[in-house]
């Protein structure tokens, strides 16, 4: 296999920037001819040509310009691994700025975010707020992910790439006041009252069409954007409520509340939406891998 000289690639892409082979020189503190012969080198290994001589500059070729918009984008990162890994003082904060969407219950958001805390210092920024406003967020790089219950995509045009994190099933909670629905579920469900998510939630259309194939009708008493509200009312004993099972121990224990079902026909997603096609934030990594590894299985 033939291995790229990154030498030779990075006098290539000074020359480029810097116009002459002077400039060059000055800004690698090197002599014209070293820097001549070690782009040659490269041009050979390549096998195209990427400068041509126009008066006393040098123009890149359609090639040369082709391995400069790759130069570009390999010493950026570098820059960007130098400073996030290798060049922070030790012990300073690593800053993760997170968008969640507002229909992703507070309990799988704490967990999901969970391992980035567990990489080291870091600075955590929290943003709560519908999915089109956190994407246009994300894409004006105010946020480094998002974390959403549905992939990004249309209405809001925003090159973004949706990493799965994760799927589980759903489970459905009631308070004491509604435990005797446990007993033939799900078609208890028919006519009970019903707290639901807004339709704004990817969870909400198919758990209409889950009851429309189960024949049952729950008789919706409230509908909520917000999971935390929902869980407040659901606590109360206002209705029954459906929420993720990766989270179903943490919500019957901190709302005193029981599971009277479970299906797996629906599936609830999670998402971490980001502008990068592969995660490169170590935080986000963290978060990615543990999700993958240990939380959704």
């Amino acid at each position: 296999m033939s291995w790229l000289n990154y030498h030779h690639l990075l006098y290539f892409w000074t020359v480029a920037r810097a116009g002459t082979i002077a400039k060059a020189g000055e800004e690698l503190h090197l002599a014209q001819p070293t820097i001549s012969s070690q782009i040659k080198l490269l041009e050979e290994s390549l096998g195209h040509k990427l400068f041509e001589r126009q008066g006393r500059k040098l123009v890149l070729t359609d090639v040369g310009r082709t391995v400069m918009r790759y130069a570009d984008e390999i010493f950026r990162l570098g820059n960007e691994l130098k400073n996030v890994v290798g060049g922070l003082p030790s012990g300073q904060q690593v800053r993760l700025q997170v968008g969640v969407a507002d229909v992703v219950p507070k309990a799988v958001a704490e967990r999901l975010l969970q391992p980035a805390l567990d990489i080291g210092p870091l600075r955590l920024v929290c943003r709560e707020g519908p999915l089109p406003q956190l994407l246009a967020s994300l894409a004006l790089h105010e946020l480094d992910v998002v974390i959403a219950d549905a992939p990004g995509s249309e209405p809001v045009s925003v090159r973004a790439f949706n990493h799965l994190l994760g799927k589980c099933g759903l489970s459905f909670f009631a308070a004491p006041s509604h435990s005797h629905l446990k007993k033939d579920f799900p078609h208890s469900l028919d006519g009970a009252p019903m707290l639901m998510p807004s339709e704004a939630s990817s969870v909400r259309h198919s758990l209409d069409l889950w009851f429309e194939a189960q024949s049952v009708h729950p008789t919706v008493v409230g509908d909520f954007d917000d999971s935390a509200l929902l869980n407040a009312f659901g606590q109360r004993g206002l209705g029954v409520f459906a929420m993720p099972s990766v989270i179903e121990d943490e919500v019957a224990r901190q709302l005193d509340v029981s599971v009277i079902g479970r299906t797996h026909e629906i599936e609830n997603c999670f998402y971490a939406i980001t502008v990068e096609r592969r995660l490169r934030h170590p935080a986000v990594v963290a978060i990615a891998e543990a999700a993958r590894s240990n939380i959704f299985q």
